[in-house]
């Protein structure tokens, strides 16, 4: 099976519709406030080093995740919207969309956080180093370990500090 990871920009793509539909058969309504918010313009993961990808395996969309910044966390990015639909579950391809996103915010911040909605979600975060940590709207915490050979960037995750209420 192939697995192509893919940035969504402009529009969400067409068969968002099925992915929501699942998630929604599940309980799950964080597909439909995704939908929601894109059309209103409220949340288009367009801020600086946000993103919003797609899991396709040979050219079905089998997931969805984003990452934007963290309100409650200066110089944090947060996990939002990840689902993979069932049929497609146990095929690391949540893993390998995961990874994508926590590649990129290497590139950009020291800390992540993602609220783990079940405990299943609980134990795949925490199988990708997560940590639960309950605060702020949130259950766990990545420090990053970024890839540069610059010591400076190992600081980074000193500075990152949660935000005064």
């Amino acid at each position: 099976m192939a697995i192509d990871i893919r940035r969504f920009r402009d529009r969400l793509p067409q068969e968002i519709a099925d992915l929501e539909s699942e998630a929604r058969q599940e309980g799950y309504r964080h597909i439909t406030r995704l939908i929601n918010e894109w059309s209103t313009s409220d949340n288009r993961f367009q801020r600086d080093d946000e993103r919003l990808l797609g899991a396709y395996a040979d050219e079905v969309l089998a997931g969805i995740g984003g990452m934007t910044v963290e309100t409650a966390m200066s110089g944090a990015l947060r996990m939002r919207r990840f689902y993979i639909r069932p049929a497609m579950r146990g095929r690391g391809i949540g893993r390998m969309l995961a990874i994508a996103l926590l590649d990129h915010a290497r590139s950009c911040c020291g800390i992540v956080t993602v609220h783990a909605g079940n405990d299943g979600a609980a134990r795949f975060w925490e199988s990708l180093g997560f940590q639960p940590h309950g605060r702020d709207g949130y259950t766990h915490l990545l420090a990053l370990q970024h890839r540069s050979d610059d010591p400076a960037a190992s600081d980074l995750r000193r500075c990152v500090t949660p935000r005064s209420p």
